[in-house]
């Protein structure tokens, strides 16, 4: 997700999607369909699926924020064929029903933080910005990363800076924030940062040693890659035969987790050597569109966010294999 950002608060944020044409033209193959924008955001991915769909198309609007909410209930003043679900895209189904759909023709997620999150100090996502150390994208789910890092096993904190930033320093990281909770807690992302950067022996040559903690911390505390493992198999039970999957990652943990199960999918059942590959993709019920894709120079040399992205796109081509779509 990526964001243009003006003058004013977090509000006045305005939104550029990163992989914006491509990702919409690959979604949306039925006019008059429904689809799910699983991470509005600030709306920019949904204001051009609208775009494309005729009278008779609808789109489902979901997002954990309730800045980004309030944006997408603008959205659907303006527009009745949006709604608006306010929750993680782990909750389809539950959204999906509210809808009174059985079935969709396909879904976006966007996955990551947006740039209107870290752009904004108040929200704590970045170490470029000083504020409260918070990182979430729902602030009335409790814990903030502060009272999580207050709280902790040194161990439990040590696994997930490693486990979700792949940071090799995670034993020197952890010891020092308990450390130094002893005395006072960390309050503000540049107590943290300030914290990491002294712990980290070697840095990294263009990258701010605190990177990975940062990363690994919002991740946890926002539950991102278990709700992306829900959502993925949420979206793949509803999608309608012709219906599509399309998912931006923006790091590695993501990508792994989206490719492995796409490919898994796509794969199917082992079939006898010799069989066609059209007929391997009937028996699993999906194909893959497309190798990954991602942000050519232009858009990324006007966002930099831009250069991390990675487009993957999934078909359901039948309905076969234990899963169903509605119909």
């Amino acid at each position: 997700m990526t964001a243009e950002r003006t003058e004013g608060t977090a509000e006045s944020f305005r939104h550029r999607s990163v992989l914006l044409d491509s990702a919409v033209e690959l979604l949306v193959t039925d006019t008059a369909g429904r689809y799910v924008d699983g991470t509005f955001g600030r709306g920019g991915h949904s204001r051009l699926i609208l775009e494309h769909l005729g009278p008779a198309g609808a789109l489902l609007g979901i997002d954990k924020d309730p800045q980004a909410i309030d944006s997408a209930r603008g959205l659907s003043r303006e527009d009745g064929r949006f709604g608006v679900f306010h929750g993680s895209f782990a909750e389809m189904d539950q959204a999906i029903d509210q809808q009174g759909w059985d079935g969709v023709n396909g879904i976006l997620l966007d996955l990551g933080v947006s740039s209107p999150q870290l752009d904004d100090a108040g929200r704590g996502f970045s170490f470029m910005r000083n504020g409260p150390l918070d990182m979430r994208m729902n602030p009335e789910q409790p814990p903030s990363a502060a009272q999580w890092l207050a709280e902790a096993d040194e161990q439990d904190i040590a696994n997930v800076i490693f486990r979700y930033g792949e940071e090799r320093f995670s034993r020197r990281i952890a010891k020092r924030i308990v450390e130094r909770r002893k005395e006072e807690p960390l309050k503000t992302t540049h107590e943290l940062a300030e914290l990491v950067a002294e712990a980290v022996p070697k840095k990294e040559k263009h990258k701010h040693p605190a990177t990975r903690t940062f990363q690994a911390v919002r991740i946890f505390i926002n539950r991102e890659l278990e709700d992306l493992e829900a959502g993925l198999e949420a979206a793949v039970s509803r999608l309608l035969p012709g219906g599509r999957l399309v998912v931006i990652s923006f790091h590695s943990l993501e990508d792994r987790l989206v490719k492995r199960f796409m490919r898994d999918l796509a794969r199917g059942p082992r079939m006898p050597k010799g069989v066609p590959v059209t007929a391997e993709q009937e028996a699993s019920g999906f194909r893959l569109v497309s190798k990954a894709l991602k942000a050519d120079d232009r858009e990324i040399n006007d966002n930099v966010r831009a250069r991390s992205a990675v487009m993957r796109v999934l078909e359901r081509v039948s309905v076969s294999n234990g899963r169903q779509g509605s119909a």
